[in-house]
């Protein structure tokens, strides 16, 4: 399949292009500084731009079978860039008629299907707190996504770790059937499961060890 990925320099999306490219995948990376994506492979296509340039998003989007994000913040980035990068993705996907979306982003972002614990309300207390634009950039990202059409499906991980891939993790919600902690390489793992898997689709499910 003909792969399109955003965020690919991310410490998640680095391991997502590895394991979607050791699968066979085309991929199109759209990245600001290719020198931060160290990885050599013939179908791998990466394209110098930003995620708020609705240009570049566009041409990266037009002829793939599957976009996947996993954009998140940086020191540089604006407080909003995960929804303004969502936006154009959507627009692009709706325009080039690319209809499955996975896109990753963190346990506070709420699902009806959830029964929060006390830790659960805890670190969402936390959140709220110490990185509120995070939280609500995340949430209005998600909102994005629920109302694009699209076959969708948002992947939500807990604290992200960088230990190494196993395969193994459990999929629920928070409060139902998963834990605290993930390896990246793991969540990359689920969320390319996604480009064909239909269990999730227009779901919001979460992903721990």
């Amino acid at each position: 399949m003909k792969l399109t990925i955003f965020g690919a320099t991310g410490r998640t999306g680095r391991p997502l292009v590895e394991q979607a490219l050791a699968a066979g995948h085309t991929v199109t990376a759209l990245v600001r500084d290719p020198a931060r994506l160290p990885i050599s492979h013939p179908q791998l296509h990466v394209v110098q731009g930003d995620v708020a340039e609705a240009a570049k998003v566009d041409q990266v989007v037009a002829g793939a079978d599957a976009v996947l994000s996993t954009i998140g913040h940086t020191a540089t980035s604006t407080k909003d860039v995960q929804t303004i990068a969502t936006k154009y993705i959507v627009a692009a996907m709706q325009k080039h008629g690319v209809n499955r979306f996975v896109s990753l982003t963190g346990a506070g972002v709420a699902d009806a299907k959830d029964r929060p614990k006390l830790i659960d309300k805890g670190f969402k207390f936390l959140l709220k707190r110490l990185q509120p634009d995070v939280l609500a950039d995340a949430e209005n990202h998600a909102k994005v996504v629920r109302s694009s059409g699209l076959d969708w499906v948002i992947v939500r991980g807990p604290r992200l770790t960088e230990k190494p891939h196993t395969g193994k993790y459990r999929v629920g919600y928070a409060g139902v059937g998963t834990g605290t902690v993930i390896p990246r390489a793991d969540v990359a793992d689920f969320m390319l499961k996604q480009v064909t898997d239909t269990t999730y689709v227009r779901d919001a499910p979460m992903v721990s060890s």
